[in-house]
């Protein structure tokens, strides 16, 4: 039983067969996932999808790469939503200086207002930092809010020492698959067992090796087995281990159906 703890289904990748491609996970042993959401529209698309099944739930947010689009009203809808049964989060939000597609001044202050918002609210926050380790570590610290996991975690081993001294969590994706994934490897061998998640991202950074082709949450399988691997533990524990942290997390309850 896995927990894909981010993928977006909303993507158009997914537009010709979501509904079968969902509909398998749970014969893939993908009981539960969360479907991450990046602007008002994924937002109101997204919790819409958790509705219709027992396993789905929903973030709700602005990615920072939309912040610039971000209309007047996006952030009273985004609370709105957040007020549904199926969505236990704000996300994906953050900072991404790699791409830049929004103005980093904008970026900051949209990631600025939904932390102030998931505070408010008492939901937890998923992060998104690119090239934005020190900025997104400042706001982070001034805004501190009762949980919160670094999705497709990328940065160093001391910046991890300093997030679960914060109270994140850490979450990872099938690049730690990737011939150049050693620096994530040496956070994973080393992070406490309940500060750590395992999500596909997909449709993106699929696993080897399936690497080049669309990804999807029945591959968060290959991302417990490499976990598995650098701890040196068993892929039922990594599995039952990921799967508490995510309940945990996301204060999910009730029995899950698989």
């Amino acid at each position: 039983m896995f927990f894909d703890t981010h993928a977006h289904l909303i993507d158009e990748a997914y537009d010709n067969d979501r509904e079968q491609l969902i509909r398998s996970l749970k014969d893939e042993g993908v009981t539960l996932l969360l479907s991450a959401a990046c602007s008002a529209r994924e937002s109101r698309a997204s919790v819409a999808l958790a509705g219709q099944y027992d396993f789905i739930y929903s973030s709700v947010g602005v990615h920072p790469h939309d912040s610039a689009s971000m209309q007047e009203g996006d952030l009273r809808e985004i609370a709105s939503l957040a007020g549904d049964k199926k969505a236990v989060a704000i996300g994906e939000i953050g900072l991404d200086y790699h791409y830049d597609f929004s103005p980093r001044d904008v970026q900051k202050a949209r990631f600025e207002e939904q932390m102030a918002l998931a505070r408010e609210l008492h939901l937890p926050v998923v992060i998104h930092d690119r090239e934005a380790h020190e900025d997104t570590l400042e706001i982070i610290r001034r805004i501190r809010v009762e949980r919160g996991v670094f999705h497709c975690y990328s940065g160093s081993l001391e910046m991890a020492k300093e997030l679960v001294r914060l109270g994140y969590c850490l979450s990872f994706t099938g690049a730690i698959t990737f011939k150049n994934a050693r620096r994530a490897h040496e956070v994973i061998r080393w992070l406490p067992q309940d500060r750590i998640m395992i999500e596909t991202d997909s449709p993106y950074l699929t696993p080897e090796p399936f690497r080049g082709k669309r990804n999807d949450p029945s591959k968060v399988r290959l991302v417990a087995e490499k976990i598995a691997e650098i701890r040196e533990s068993t892929l039922q524990e990594v599995a039952a281990l990921t799967m508490k942290n995510g309940l945990e997390f996301f204060n999910i309850r009730g029995p899950i159906n698989g």
